[in-house]
């Protein structure tokens, strides 16, 4: 994942996304992680996780692909902390796809991003 700031890159981190595989999220419960244009839409220092940043997921693409299915898109769609009491876990979440459609990242960088990012910040999610 890259920050950025004025067109360039300002910060980078490896991270972990939904385990449902490669392609992008089509409906609620497939833990896969979406991709489009999003924006931050609210903070959430009180998670299940050590703070999170909610992503605008679903948007009206979204809601129109999974009402062509008949299915429910899905939400809570995050840029995450590791779970509550797991930090000590570190980096070593990266060896696996494990989030339910999530971007996680470690403690200490989600605390760095919660600094950098404010609510309203666009978000682009590509493969």
């Amino acid at each position: 994942m890259e920050l950025l700031a004025g067109g360039k890159v300002i910060r980078t981190y490896k991270v972990s996304l939904g385990r449902g595989g490669l392609a992008s999220k089509q409906r609620e419960g497939d833990a896969r992680t979406p991709e489009g244009h999003y924006i931050i839409d609210a903070r959430e220092p009180a998670s299940h996780y050590h703070k999170a940043l909610h992503v605008s997921y679903p948007n009206a693409e979204d809601r129109k692909r999974a009402a062509k299915l008949g299915v429910p898109p899905g939400g809570a769609i995050m840029i995450h902390g590791l779970p509550n009491g797991m930090g000590w876990v570190g980096s070593t979440h990266r060896l696996y796809d494990w989030t339910l459609g999530c971007i996680a990242v470690t403690d200490e960088e989600i605390d760095e991003i919660w600094n950098l990012v404010p609510v309203g910040t666009p978000v682009e999610i590509r493969p």
